[in-house]
């Protein structure tokens, strides 16, 4: 009996001692990391040098790379810190991010060197571990650093005023939770931006690890100076901690799947003539607006399309050129189920409006007859363009429309000032389709907003609480949710949270007139939370304001207050003081972004797709994708042909962007949706405008679990 209970005692400490992270053996070992995708520092070469001597000098192991693929899992295990040396640009790809995330959350450490902060733009978590983003910089000169914490191994050898020479970084998005041990006196130079208080070197717990930073090391000389190079081995001893094992049981985020693991399918490809939306049907069928008129029903039996009704629609102007309009929207009533109900959005032929009607689907028919128009508001005909027209159903009964600005992006002929890709904001009479302000901005029209009804059984609707306006309000539609809208050709609406979002396809000017006109053009995905403004046409993007500008003189004015905005327009109807103006949850250009590189350049047209909740398809494991993707929004882009998954906190802020799927090619994907089965369906329009492509079609991606 002693035997057994001796060798049972035995198997669990054992078994205890392999479940516990061990502490690695004989010096700390730290990685140098000092990949550049954006500006190059010349002092990148002798920092390197200066660690590893300081290294040698200290006990520490130092090893560098530029290799972007030695920042996973597997490799930083084997380190105490991860050193960033002046690093430029969107630098790592998802899978590196995520790696490096858990590696803090195991209880890594990270020290960042001056450009550290000007990296990883697009990724949120990036940010907050450094403590902030670059902002700007001015010439280098001396400034004088003025040491917060004495006590601090890292300052503790520094002069209390201490007089340098480098280049002084401005910064943005600072954390609140900071130990700063260095400010900058910005008394003592020119060009500071930060205030009274100008962090320069800080450190903080974050996420479970460890990180210091510093702003200085600009120059070559940096790293010759006993006293910044004492410093920073202060933040090394810092970000290296106690030298506790890695704990990877603590690590939350989940690592990337490989992208080996997704295929698109082709479900059916030339079968469509300019498809617009869809819904996916409990069955696994799929209804296809088209913008002819015409409702398709693909059968997932036996993958054929049937016509199966059409409206007729305006689609070309008079003298036979193409515009926008159609049939734009589709969806099915929450019980579909029982009731059969669709809802089309659609521009009639026979009247210049554009209407919201719900129809009865028989068996593979729809029953033009059962028309129920449940709303319907002028729309101009005179000249094109902006229809929106998405159609998404929230939480009880709550159907949104979305509705575009009904205003020409295209300078007006034979005048002498026009808009020229900026805010189109002519009121002179005459001018109307010119004057986005008469319809975006303006509180007592239908135009440029996403509407939210409650759709009663009836056909009816009555106004939700919660709204923009309340009923009765003067000069204002109750049905406005969000106002201040452009184009939202397509919009979705989380299950869970309840939060809208969109895609807002942005105006054309190529390039920042900001003296005199404004900003240039942005398209931007939006959130959301509740009902509000979003500026167009007085802002754009980050709340990036327009001048006023008069028209007949060409004269520019002061720009536009996202405080207190107003629409002046003699083409509006409705109040003068306009609701705040909220930003956009992210915002690109036709040229490279900055805040988000991952997007790329070119033409642009962003849409949004739905919100993935893991937990709602928990009885299709087999087809649904994987938990990495719980709580991703999925966005996509109809010209530059990519979907991004976009994570966003638990709060709903974002954090990170990713492709999706980036081994398949996609045209122009116009609408994408959660089927019943957890798998993303894309309707695919096609490249060529205005045409029945080859290359339209509707396919789904398809996860993988093993290969």
């Amino acid at each position: 009996m002693r035997v057994t209970r001796f060798i049972a005692c035995a198997l669990a400490l054992v078994a205890m001692h392999a479940c516990k992270p061990s502490v690695p053996a004989g010096p700390p070992r730290v990685l140098v990391f000092s990949k550049t995708v954006g500006y190059r520092h010349e002092s990148i070469e002798a920092g390197k040098k200066a660690l590893m001597a300081m290294g040698v000098a200290n006990g520490i192991l130092v090893d560098t790379t530029e290799n972007a693929a030695k920042i996973t899992e597997d490799t930083l295990k084997l380190y105490a810190a991860v050193i960033f040396l002046s690093p430029t640009g969107n630098i790592l790809e998802r899978a590196a991010e995520v790696d490096l995330q858990r590696f803090i959350q195991a209880g890594g450490g990270y020290l960042g060197i001056h450009a550290a902060a000007d990296a990883e733009y697009d990724w949120r978590w990036y940010g907050s571990l450094v403590g902030g983003y670059f902002l700007s910089h001015p010439d280098q000169q001396k400034a004088t650093v003025r040491i917060v914490d004495a006590k601090d191994a890292s300052a503790s050898h520094l002069p209390s005023a201490w007089t340098r020479t480098d280049e002084w970084y401005n910064y943005k998005s600072l954390g609140k939770d900071l130990h700063v041990l260095a400010t900058l006196d910005e008394s003592t130079y020119t060009g500071g931006e930060n205030g009274a208080v100008h962090p320069i070197s800080w450190q903080h717990t974050f996420d479970g690890g460890r990180a210091w930073y510093t702003g200085m090391g600009h120059t070559v000389e940096s790293y010759s100076d006993s006293l910044f190079l004492k410093h920073v081995l202060g933040g090394i001893r810092y970000a290296v901690g106690e030298r506790r094992a890695l704990d990877y049981a603590k690590a939350t985020a989940e690592r990337t799947p490989s992208d080996s693991l997704f295929r698109k399918v082709a479900l059916t490809m030339g079968t469509l003539a300019e498809p617009t939306e869809m819904a996916v049907l409990p069955s696994g069928d799929v209804l296809i607006a088209q913008r002819g008129g015409e409702v398709v029903l693909f059968r997932a039996k036996d993958r054929s399309v049937k016509p199966v009704g059409k409206v007729a629609v305006y689609s070309k102007a008079r003298n036979g050129s193409n515009v926008e309009e159609g049939l734009l929207g589709l969806t099915i009533d929450p019980d579909f189920a029982t009731n059969h109900f669709v809802y089309l959005f659609f521009s009639p032929a026979d009247t210049s409006v554009n209407r919201l009607s719900r129809f009865t689907l028989d068996g593979d028919s729809l029953r033009m007859a059962s028309e129920k128009v449940v709303l319907q508001f002028y729309s101009q005909r005179e000249i094109c363009c902006h229809t929106g027209g998405s159609l998404a159903f929230g939480a009880n009964r709550l159907l949104y429309i979305s509705t575009g600005d009904n205003s020409t992006p295209f300078d007006e002929k034979n005048v002498t000032f026009a808009s020229h890709g900026f805010s189109p904001t002519d009121d002179r009479p005459g001018h109307e389709p010119y004057d986005a302000r008469r319809t975006s901005a303006n509180t007592n029209d239908l135009r440029g907003k996403i509407l939210r009804m409650h759709v009663k059984i009836d056909g009816t609707y009555d106004i939700p609480p919660g709204n923009l306006f309340a009923p009765g309000t003067a000069n204002t539609r109750p049905e406005i949710f969000v106002m201040g809208n452009r184009n939202p050709y397509r919009i979705s609406v989380d299950r869970q949270s309840g939060f809208l979002y969109w895609g807002e396809v942005g105006p054309d000017a190529a390039d920042d007139t900001l003296a005199t006109r404004g900003p240039r053009g942005y398209d931007e995905i939006n959130q959301a939370r509740a009902a509000g403004n979003f500026g167009w046409p007085l802002f754009v993007g980050d709340n990036f304001a327009y001048h006023h500008w008069d028209y007949a003189t060409g004269t520019s004015g002061p720009l536009h207050d996202a405080t207190k905005p107003r629409n002046d327009s003699r083409n509006s109807t409705g109040l003068k003081e306009l609701p705040p103006a909220q930003p956009a949850f992210l915002w690109y250009p036709y040229g490279d972004s900055h805040d988000f590189p991952s997007v790329g350049k070119g033409g642009r047209t962003a849409m949004a797709g739905p919100v993935y909740h893991a937990a709602m398809f928990a009885q299709s494991r087999n087809t649904a994708l994987p938990q990495y993707f719980d709580g991703k929004l999925f966005i996509y882009d109809w010209i530059r042909h990519w979907i991004m998954a976009v994570t966003l906190t638990p709060r709903g802020d974002y954090q990170a962007i990713e492709r999706f799927a980036p081994r398949d090619s996609f045209s122009a994907p116009i609408d994408m949706e959660l089927g019943p089965d957890g798998r993303i369906y894309v309707l695919e329009y096609g490249k060529a405008w205005f045409a029945r492509n080859a290359d339209a079609g509707l396919s789904m991606i398809e996860y993988r679990a093993t290969k």
